[in-house]
């Protein structure tokens, strides 16, 4: 007989379940070998970013098995809201994936409904050839995916977005992560993700997820804005990246060992 499986609880039921923010980091390496080390910090979640990496679908799923035997929730960013896209993660055995650059309650809806078998949605039925059921090893996978197995968040990162930011928390989406570099830039205020234009819309977008009762996210490198945005009680957070602690950690080894400028290593 077939061992039958369990999968672990979603991101949703993580952050309706837990009483503090939800701590994580993003890896944007495409190396597996971080994506488990990651997997074993600590944090409470990890996002692979299949938006700003050079990932592919199988460098994705292998970064999923290398986090599997953690405890730790990964999440998978999509390069875009395309069901065929969301399809194929879900099918690689992406649970929860961030549906960049979402702009309207329309393509919120288009997004959950991309993750849902009918008729719910429009999502794609083939888990006997799929890693997302363990190839028909979870028991009453097609039954129970829609409300169990799978979910969906909403990156808010425009103007445009802030404005209808209400009714995308009302489109079904399990949460909503705010991207203030986007964000920013949308406002014609690039690299300043700090301005109080910026921060004021960020405020205006937690209002609006309080409002409609769901889980509110957002990325802040900053310990300084990090630690405020937690104590102003964020639901989940990103505060750091594998390529940038990488960037970071092996420039401070040079400047421990070696001195000296950036122009005077470069030179080297």
């Amino acid at each position: 007989m077939p061992i039958r499986l369990t999968l672990p609880p979603t991101f949703g039921q993580r952050l309706r379940d837990s009483d503090r923010a939800q701590v994580g980091m993003w890896v944007s390496s495409g190396s597996p070998t971080n994506a488990e080390i990651c997997a074993g910090s600590g944090l409470d979640w990890l996002l692979i970013d299949g938006e700003h990496s050079p990932l592919s679908l199988q460098s994705i799923q292998d970064q999923l098995r290398a986090a599997a035997p953690y405890p730790i929730t990964p999440v998978v960013r999509v390069p875009a809201a395309d069901t065929v896209l969301i399809k194929q993660h879900l099918d690689l055995g992406a649970q929860n994936l961030l549906i960049p650059m979402v702009d309207t309650a329309e393509q919120a809806a288009h997004a959950v409904a991309a993750t849902r078998y009918p008729p719910e949605g429009v999502r794609g039925v083939g888990s006997a050839l799929a890693r997302a059921a363990r190839w028909n090893r979870v028991d009453g996978y097609l039954e129970n995916a829609n409300a169990e197995h799978v979910s969906v968040i909403a990156q808010i990162e425009s103007a445009t977005a802030v404005d209808n930011a209400l009714e995308i928390c009302r489109s079904g989406v399990d949460a909503i992560f705010i991207g203030p570099s986007d964000l920013a830039a949308s406002m014609g205020l690039i690299g300043q993700q700090a301005h109080p234009e910026v921060v004021e819309n960020i405020y205006r977008t937690i209002r609006a997820a309080r409002e409609a009762s769901i889980p509110v996210g957002i990325n802040a490198f900053d310990p300084g804005l990090a630690r405020g945005y937690i104590e102003d009680g964020i639901d989940f957070i990103l505060v750091g990246a594998d390529v940038a602690i990488l960037a970071r950690q092996s420039e401070a080894l040079a400047d421990s060992y070696i001195g000296g400028s950036e122009a005077e290593r470069s030179s080297y």
